[in-house]
């Protein structure tokens, strides 16, 4: 039977929406990306007889400064920024950057017990959580205000709270000997939503892992260890012998608690883990039951270690270490950017290449087509083979520099097609990398 005209009509429409819609598409939903490891079902979209990134940005906007990375779900970006004495919570169109909504509050630029180091960062470092069982937006300030918004909503508030405030939080302690390493950057990690509750890693001695109804705000669970909270990017969630548990690296330690019912913030496990100016940044990279830690400073280190419901043990521990850059594993290798681009292997711990000009700031995203993309620097951005790719060497095939004219501290995002740098002065510039 032939097709009606009705049907060719909707073919062609389907047709039309897939080819500027890529079936590989891709939300990047929370804290480095939608399985909270840097790796994306999406390919680089690289060919070597273009350009890449093609072209010219598809669209810059300024959203205030902080250290936020954005956060994309369907055709929406939500990220943060800071400017004259607010913070900003912000929806943009993903594919236009026109903005959609925004909500603004209070805040003072830096933590109020913050010190040291201002000169490098300044206004929110902590990514947001978006819920898709609710809609909801889960953010959390530089100076302790936790705050969810209803994204269906145009932002409006459903509740919120300060933590400074609430649980009178005093500024963090010296760790170390080290002369003048008193270090306080506020809160700069990401809250963790599980299941009905949301996570937040608020260092008080009444818990160094809370646990807030998602919903309303009230507080039903405090972790059993309380030591103070670190600097890193966020809680990671993980399954230890069968049992939902969440990995965070804190002021002291990298801490692993429970998450079960009945049982929520009970310890696992302790690992020491102390870095001069609780500079502790790289999140924990989560590999089945096994964690990867790493600092530079005094430390200078990555340590695989391995969890089980008796605690933390050390598999293996190099010299190599990555200062910003959160570890991604990869195929049985590891990578991350600082000082270079580095490939490790898991499961000895030996270099198999480094090389590039990074420095401090960097991130690391991984393709289904096995690149690395490296955002770094002051703004350059870098396309980079995997281990698969190229066994021996280290291999760049494309780059683009000075993309920004600052520090690189926001997580590269690579969603829908769109990859999305910013900068710490709060540029945003999305790329379309299909080339379309």
């Amino acid at each position: 039977m032939p097709s009606s005209p009705c049907l060719s009509v909707i073919a062609l429409a389907t047709l039309l929406y897939l080819a500027v819609w890529p079936t590989h598409a891709a939300d990047w939903p929370h804290w480095r990306g939608p399985t909270r490891n840097d790796i994306s079902a999406e390919p680089s979209h690289y060919t070597p007889s273009k350009r890449w990134p093609p072209g010219d940005a598809a669209w810059r906007v300024s959203v205030g400064e902080g250290s936020t990375s954005p956060l994309v779900v369907g055709d929406k970006l939500y990220t943060m920024g800071w400017s004259r004495g607010q913070d900003s919570i912000i929806c943009l169109d993903a594919r236009t950057g026109k903005e959609q909504w925004r909500v603004s509050y209070g805040c003072p630029r830096y933590g109020r017990v913050a010190t040291g180091d201002q000169g490098f960062y300044r206004g929110p470092s902590g990514t947001p959580e978006y819920d898709a069982a609710t809609g909801y937006l889960y953010t959390l300030s530089t100076d302790g205000d936790l705050r969810c918004t209803d994204t269906n909503a145009r932002g409006k508030t459903v509740w919120s709270l300060n933590l400074y405030e609430r649980y009178r939080m005093p500024q963090r302690p010296q760790v170390t000997r080290r002369g003048g390493s008193r270090r306080d950057y506020g809160y700069t990690t990401a809250p963790l939503v599980h299941g009905d509750t949301v996570i937040v890693e608020v260092g008080d001695d009444e818990g160094t892992l809370m646990g807030f109804d998602k919903r309303t705000g009230r507080r039903v669970w405090a972790s059993q260890c309380k030591q103070p909270a670190g600097h890193s990017g966020g809680p990671m969630p993980m399954t230890v012998e069968g049992v939902p548990c969440v990995a965070v690296l804190t002021a002291r330690s990298l801490l692993v608690a429970r998450l079960d019912k009945g049982r929520e913030g009970q310890t696992v496990g302790e690992y020491p883990w102390v870095t001069d100016f609780i500079n502790n940044i790289p999140t924990p990279t989560v590999h089945g039951s096994d964690v990867l830690v790493t600092s530079k400073y005094n430390v200078q280190a990555m340590a695989r270690l391995r969890v089980t419901l008796r605690g933390i043990t050390k598999v293996w521990q190099i010299k190599e270490a990555s200062g910003v850059c959160s570890p991604v594993i990869h195929k049985g290798k590891v990578y991350f950017a600082n000082r270079g681009v580095y490939c490790i292997d898991y499961a000895t711990g030996e270099v198999e290449w480094d090389g590039g000009r990074f420095l401090d700031p960097g991130s690391i995203i991984v393709t289904s087509d096995d690149r690395l993309i490296v955002w770094g620097n002051k703004g350059d951005l870098a396309l980079v083979d995997t281990f698969q790719r190229s066994r021996n060497e280290y291999r760049e095939v494309a780059s683009r520099k000075n993309v920004m004219r600052s520090y690189a501290w926001p997580h590269v995002v690579l969603a829908n097609g769109l990859l999305y740098c910013k900068d710490r002065d709060g540029n945003l510039a999305c790329f379309d990398v299909r080339g379309e």
